[in-house]
């Protein structure tokens, strides 16, 4: 979900509209032993300590492919910039809940080297057009031997996390409530991400992949069930659940030793258990099932060091990790009305409810509650001897990529009708929000035809660009409220070139969808895919498996079915390309998919190509002008220390005289640490980082005019902490008035911690 509050950017942008503003803007349980086949996949057997055998043990599992895996960090500047996903302008970021990552796997043919593909997930909002430019520039500029990778075979894609610092994004629309475009938050991702590409390049390896799938049944539910419905029920009937329960796994198996270099999965969860008013970065309930599944191999037999954990989104379009369901807070507790997600007829009420509503945390425990569970699903899955494991068989490995302008797209529907995208417009329901977080005024979902809504915000909406009769006509039922597509000043506020893009190895084959599918989006989409796969005989000898990512490359908001799009709730007001959109991708992939055949030497064409903006993106995010220490306190000093002892489950606290943390990111490092004393050498080591969701990094300006603010360093002893004499570390970085900037630390006074069982 992209503007759960959108009503900001109305505002803002018919200002802008009418010139008042100027220049806008298992634990790795496998086995040490060989695995035994049998029908359909092959089951593990219980594990024994020790190595793998040799590699000859697994020749015949599965073919052999290039696979390489990488992380690194791409957290950008934590305080002073507003969050991306809520588009909320009072959202602006406070600190460090724990660092954002670059996941990437990479596929590769053993006998054709140059036949490989790349598949990152960021701990972001989405996959964006600016970003995979940057990654793909400082990927050529590492030299020859990175040319292999190019256009047609990175996929750049997001968890979907709406706890990220924001402005690092292509177009104007999303730019407006970070008040422009920020080249040290674009930076930070994009150099990150070619880190992790790297590192990724740098461990390949000869190796198998397999592939299972296990159910997580309490993780997301449908948010938009009254939209759900509108599909034909004979379709609905072939389904136990309103949104996928399925997660999907693919494990990179090195062949020397046999270890697992890593996991990469596909759920389908939003990334909104960190809440609107929520100011700490973090990557929301996907970054913390990927920190507990890494930390959980750690020093494991069957797991190779450096074990990369991918929780990839996949047809996350209307589902919420808000489990509990929505309901108002209008002293009724009553559910929200179900067809529009009103309460008393207004949607500023409905609030929708993670497993942990009641802590008044910002969203914090029910998020590490459904990280939590994504893990336990992957892990269970990875770990059980009664996982099924498909191999993948086949040598080929494919790619294909290609641009479509979706501002006038022609094409045949199956039925024998013409279908056509338009360009790109946002409906009335889009500024409503969901019960993820809501919009203001009088705006509703489920909004079709003639809008229930103050016709002054057809006037406002006009203001911007008015659509013609026959935008109109193509979008309906849906009532345009802001015609972005259409709108170039100054420079594209919406994609309207959108990508089209394929991975394929052996038989299994990766749809990445620029925008946000539906649940049943994705399944006509998956099922499209896999009977066109069969029918072209691009997959032969296996059934194929297909997998939905993103949201991908080119941020495209939202892919509904033509009838949920005919409700117009949220996600169908968000489909930006009408009623056709699903239609068309599911047609373009299928036209191309062919490409993907083994003996296939054609590539597809490039397409037009969409505009970087990262060079001419307009900004008023004003920098680090000085920071400042109070007299007779330097920076790093204690300006209010921890207690002498606690008990777990209790909170340390200290707080320093501090600097702005965007004087340094501090990049594949920490600003914060939890130091434990060695019980013989009395030598400090850090036990937690800002990596680790328990210690949190708070950042306040207590003067603007003299440069001086604070920080407060916050861990949450956890209840299986080690007894001992811990401290709190702050590292941070000074600017001053000539420029010039400066490290320093500082450290709490030392404190006991005593487990109770042993008091």
């Amino acid at each position: 979900m992209l503007f759960s509050r959108p009503v900001t950017v109305l505002v803002v942008a018919c200002v802008l509209a009418v010139g008042i503003v100027m220049r806008l803007l298992a634990m790795a349980r496998y086995e040490s032993e060989m695995l035994n086949s049998f029908s359909g996949g092959y089951q593990r057997v219980p594990p024994t300590k020790g190595v793998h055998e040799d590699e000859a043990a697994y020749e015949g599992q599965g073919d052999s492919y290039l696979l390489g895996v990488g992380k690194a960090d791409i957290t950008g500047p934590v305080v002073e910039l507003n969050l991306m996903g809520y588009a909320d302008a009072n959202q602006v970021g406070t600190g460090l809940r724990q660092r954002l990552y670059a996941r990437t796997f990479i596929v590769g043919s053993v006998t054709e080297p140059a036949s490989r593909f790349v598949y990152i997930v960021l701990d972001i909002q989405s996959g964006d057009t600016a970003v995979r430019y940057g990654v793909l520039d400082g990927l050529l500029a590492l030299g020859p031997e990175y040319g292999v990778y190019g256009p047609s075979n990175v996929a750049v894609t997001g968890t979907h996390s709406h706890s990220g610092p924001g402005a690092w994004v292509n177009y104007l629309l999303p730019q407006i409530t970070s008040k422009g475009f920020d080249r040290q938050s674009y930076n930070a991702i994009v150099d990150g991400t070619v880190l992790s590409v790297k590192r990724a390049h740098e461990s390949l390896a000869r190796g198998y992949l397999d592939y299972a799938e296990g159910e997580v049944l309490d993780a997301n539910v449908n948010r938009s069930p009254f939209s759900y419905l509108a599909n034909p029920v004979g379709e609905r009937d072939r389904y136990a659940h309103d949104v996928d329960k399925t997660l999907s796994m693919l494990r990179f198996r090195r062949a020397r030793d046999g270890k697992d270099m890593g996991v990469l999965t596909w759920f389908p969860v939003h990334g909104t258990s960190m809440l609107g008013n929520n100011t700490l970065i973090s990557g929301d309930n996907k970054g913390v099932a990927a920190r507990l599944l890494e930390q959980a191999l750690v020093g494991s037999d069957h797991a190779a060091d450096g074990f990369v954990a991918g929780f990839s989104q996949s047809n996350v379009g209307d589902t919420s990790p808000n489990v509990l369901g929505a309901f108002c807070e209008d002293g009724t507790g009553l559910p929200c009305k179900f067809e529009d997600s009103t309460c008393g007829g207004k949607n500023q009420g409905c609030h929708a409810r993670g497993p942990f509503f009641r802590v008044k945390d910002e969203g914090a425990a029910s998020c590490f509650e459904i990280g939590r569970r994504q893990y336990k699903g992957a892990k269970d899955l990875y770990d059980s001897v009664n996982t099924l494991w498909t191999p993948i068989k086949g040598p080929s490995v494919k790619s294909l990529h290609t641009f479509q302008d979706f501002s006038n797209f022609s094409f045949p529907l199956p039925h024998g009708s013409t279908g056509r995208t338009c360009a790109a417009a946002l409906g009335y329901s889009f500024a409503a929000g969901t019960s993820d977080g809501h919009g203001a005024f009088d705006f509703k979902q489920n909004n079709p035809g003639a809008p229930d809504a103050n016709p002054l915000w057809a006037v406002v909406g006009g203001m911007l660009h008015a659509p013609d009769e026959a935008q109109k006509a193509c979008h309906a039922p849906k009532p345009i409220l802001l015609d972005v597509g259409e709108v170039q000043t100054p420079y594209l506020w919406t994609p309207n070139i959108v990508d089209i893009q394929l991975l394929r190895v052996g038989q299994f084959i990766i749809i990445v969808s620029p925008g946000e599918a539906t649940t049943m989006a994705g399944r006509r989409w998956k099922e499209a895919i896999g009977k066109h796969a069969v029918a072209t005989e691009v997959v032969t000898d296996n059934p194929p498996i297909v997998v939905l990512g993103g949201p991908a490359n080119t941020y495209t908001h939202y892919i509904t079915t033509e009838e949920e799009y005919g409700i117009q709730r949220y996600e169908g007001a968000s489909t930006l390309y009408g009623p056709h959109t699903l239609a068309a991708h599911i047609f373009l992939t299928k036209q191309h998919l062919p490409l993907l055949h083994a003996a296939s030497t054609r590539t597809a064409d490039p397409g037009p190509q969409p505009p970087n903006n990262a060079n001419r993106s307009l900004s008023f995010i004003t920098g680090v002008l000085f920071d400042q220490h109070p007299w007779f306190q330097p920076f790093g000093a204690v300006v209010s220390d921890v207690l002498p002892s606690y008990l777990p489950l209790e909170t340390a606290r200290a707080t320093f005289v501090g600097a702005n943390p965007r004087n340094n990111l501090r990049l594949e490092g920490t600003y914060v640490a939890v130091e434990r004393k060695g019980p013989y050498n009395n030598a400090w080591t850090a036990v937690r980082t800002d990596a680790d969701w328990t210690l949190l990094f708070r950042w306040v300006r207590t003067s603007t005019l003299l440069g001086r603010s604070e920080v407060s360093v916050e861990w949450a002893i956890e209840e299986d902490v080690d007894d001992g004499v811990y401290r709190l570390r702050y590292y941070g970085d000074a600017k001053h008035l000539s420029g010039r900037i400066v490290a320093f630390e500082g450290a709490s006074a030392e404190f006991e911690v005593k487990r109770r069982d042993l008091i």
